[in-house]
């Protein structure tokens, strides 16, 4: 049942973007222009920059490299130079409860992101789609003017020669 709703779902919103490319065709409009609207219509709000932001850091060279030298120096501190005073003594349990953490923070929030990154992806394939559509029907347009002017033309030549004779 579910798939079927889904295709109905489908055929709705081809639908609507059909009559959008048919009514910027009638209007002589750009469809660029209200394409780029609508993927700049987008509302996002302080949870999802910082989402955004926060798996563009997290998913850096530069995240990984500094978080390996923050665990570089944790496991040195505490193993060799602070001696019996260490904050976290060899097994490390501290850090493994710190890394845990980041990872249980950390993955949600890229996911957060990528769901955010895969409606804009979404959005662009339509404007896409629209952008080709209104292409294709303005190439069988201008067929079928270059076929009625080749018509007109031969009808005119055939005319011409008729007179000749």
């Amino acid at each position: 049942m579910k798939i079927k709703d889904l295709l109905k779902q489908d055929k709705v919103q081809l639908k609507e973007m059909d009559s959008l490319v048919n009514q910027v065709i009638e209007d002589e409009k750009i469809l660029t222009s209200q394409t780029i609207e609508i993927e700049e219509d987008e509302s996002s709000n302080f949870g999802d920059r910082l989402s955004d932001k926060m798996a563009d850091i997290g998913g850096s060279w530069g995240f990984i490299i500094g978080f390996l030298i923050f665990i570089l120096l944790w496991v040195c501190s505490n193993a060799f130079w602070l001696g019996h005073r260490a904050l976290d003594p060899y097994p490390f349990i501290f850090l493994n409860l710190l890394l845990s953490c980041l990872a249980a923070f950390q993955a949600p929030v890229i996911m957060m992101s990528q769901n955010r990154q895969e409606e804009k992806d979404r959005r662009r394939a339509r404007s896409d789609y629209m952008i080709n559509l209104k292409a294709e029907m303005e190439i069988r347009t201008l067929h079928d003017k270059l076929d009625a002017f080749q018509k007109t033309h031969n009808e005119l030549l055939e005319k011409l020669l008729k007179e000749q004779k």
